[in-house]
């Protein structure tokens, strides 16, 4: 059953029953559109006691979000993950709840239409206890008739693709969640890992209908924005997920000041999530690509000179205060809230800055304008004008791009049956059609489910 992801990209929600089992598969926010949004983020498609287990893929929110709002409405079942996912989640969702009341409290004292938050910190604690943690590569009962294994996804740290055992009736069958499927050669965070051998196969499609440039290209890509910003005298504004591409740019970033590719300008980490995750990268380095020169050639590759970090919100507002050009790295990954807005709100209209878009943007939100360069942007109820530059840098993406996703499928069919049937969620219609076609080319069958739709294997 697929109740999110389908046929879009956020909200990442299928069920998969056996016998009297259902488990679900990640549980994610809905993003775009804040009332239609909303909606769709309090419309539980079951009731919590209807549900085994939630097998969580990793702590992205468009994964991982709405799990809280399962606690307010009492869920008590247990919610596998891999250890650092879990750890992640604890951050990411208190995060979450604090920055939607915040941001309801500023539209508020501005008389702005606010939308009430979805969930709150009670509700994220009384969630937590309810994490099973599980290591890669070790097979686990979920519930009566299903067995689940964490994979690396190599999307980001703790991401998994899960494969599953799923026996009724005195047979067995393996099914595949693909979760979401990084790139090879990301730094930081290890190659993919494809299960071998499947079933059926559920499969994100992202990027179905295109190709990222290398990766290899993406300092010497950061670096010239760096470079011809600064010497506008503006600054580069780069929303970012809080977990991995802000991990990622540092690395970067710090590998660029170490061989003087880019001005020493202040390079400002204005997250206190991405702070948090980062000491979550130091605890699980068991995850980490070890093989990275940076890493190994240095003790604590994302703490160098020029680097701030701003816990506080006051901190945060000071920035605004500094003249001279800058690096400001800050959430929300697809502009959908946080203090990204408030820099936005400020340095849109100014020529000399540069807003770096590094990953994907959904439809309908704030990042989707930006990538568009529409010529006026809403942000925080104000309409602003975009004369602030907009780079794109795909590369830096954490999803695999078609071809990536192809050699992935085709890595999991391996020697089995030509015909495997594949269901493709996590993508926007254009990008799953492309997709579909390529894999049924190649012999695969390809479903791309509307939500609310059910299947049988």
């Amino acid at each position: 059953m697929f109740h999110g992801a389908a046929r879009e990209v956020t909200g990442s929600c299928h069920i998969v029953h056996v016998g009297q089992s259902a488990v679900a598969l990640d549980f994610g926010l809905f993003q775009g559109h804040r009332s239609e949004a909303n909606d769709k983020n309090l419309a539980l498609p079951f009731t919590p006691e209807h549900l085994s287990a939630v097998i969580l893929s990793h702590a992205h929110l468009d994964h991982a979000g709405r799990l809280p709002v399962l606690a307010r409405f009492g869920f008590n079942r247990p919610v596998y993950s891999t250890p650092a996912t879990r750890d992640l989640c604890a951050i990411m969702l208190a995060d979450a709840a604090r920055l939607a009341q915040r941001d309801a409290e500023y539209l508020a004292r501005r008389n702005r239409p606010v939308v009430a938050p979805l969930y709150d910190e009670r509700d994220v604690a009384r969630l937590m206890p309810h994490f099973k943690c599980v290591p890669y590569d070790t097979p686990v009962a979920v519930a009566p008739g299903i067995r689940a294994t964490f994979l690396d996804a190599g999307h980001i740290l703790g991401s998994a693709s899960v494969v599953f055992e799923c026996s009724e009736n005195g047979r067995t069958r393996r099914l595949v969640y693909s979760g979401d499927i990084g790139r090879r050669g990301l730094p930081i965070i290890r190659d993919p890992h494809p299960p071998n051998g499947a079933d059926a196969v559920i499969m994100e499609s992202t990027y179905g209908d295109r190709d990222h440039i290398s990766i290899a290209d993406m300092p010497a890509q950061l670096a010239r924005v760096v470079r011809d910003t600064a010497a506008r005298g503006g600054r580069v504004f780069i929303p970012a997920f809080a977990v991995g591409r802000a991990q990622e740019l540092l690395h970067d970033l710090h590998a660029l000041r170490r061989s003087g590719a880019i001005p020493p300008i202040p390079i400002v980490l204005d997250s206190p999530l991405a702070i948090a995750a980062t000491s979550v990268f130091a605890a699980h380095r068991e995850d980490a690509d070890l093989g990275e020169p940076l890493v190994r050639a240095v003790r604590d590759f994302l703490s160098f000179e020029g680097l701030e970090l701003t816990q506080d919100v006051e901190a945060s507002k000071a920035l605004n205060l500094r003249t001279g050009p800058m690096i400001i790295i800050a959430g929300s990954g697809m502009v959908e809230g946080g203090r990204i807005l408030h820099h936005l709100l400020r340095g849109t209209p100014d020529p000399r800055n540069t807003i770096l878009i590094v990953g994907f943007m959904a439809e309908n939100t704030l990042g989707r304008r930006i990538v568009e360069r529409r010529p006026a942007l809403r942000i925080l109820g104000e309409e602003v004008p975009l004369r602030a530059h907009v780079e794109i840098l795909n590369g830096y993406s954490a999803h695999a791009d078609r071809g990536e996703l192809h050699d992935w499928v085709r890595a999991v069919r391996g020697a089995g049956a030509r015909d495997l049937p594949v269901f493709l969620v996590h993508g926007e219609a254009g990008a799953q059609d492309a997709f579909a076609a390529r894999l049924r080319g190649d012999g695969f069958s390809v479903t791309t489910p509307e939500r609310g739709s059910v299947y049988a294997v």
